[in-house]
């Protein structure tokens, strides 16, 4: 083995990595996408039955699941709860225009 051809396997193997990775990028893309349409169709249906944009309760059913689902997953618990309060917090942003564009008020 030489050195030029270790070093062209790894980045051959490398080249494949990141495609992969690239696939895997679009896909989370797509599934965020695919869950943003759902979650606006929840703001619309809570704006208009006048439900508040949170709740506190499922957000953190979901957020128990998901930290199991991150161990299940050899996946840190700590990142996945960090990630699902992000998207939370953007939801509920949506959920609160969703409301105000309807003229609703939060009614907690």
């Amino acid at each position: 083995m030489t050195e030029a051809g270790d070093k062209a396997r790894a980045l051959a193997a490398l080249a494949e990595y990141r495609a992969s990775i690239d696939n895997i990028d679009a896909a989370v893309i797509h599934m965020l996408a695919e869950r943003f349409r759902c979650t606006k169709a929840v703001g619309v249906l809570k704006a208009t039955q006048g439900l508040p944009p949170a709740d506190p309760a499922r957000e953190a059913h979901q957020i128990a699941r998901l930290r199991q689902l991150a161990k299940d997953a050899n996946l840190d618990p700590d990142f996945a709860e960090k990630f699902l309060n992000f998207v939370i917090k953007e939801v509920i942003r949506h959920h609160e225009q969703i409301a105000a564009s309807n003229g609703v008020t939060e009614t907690t």
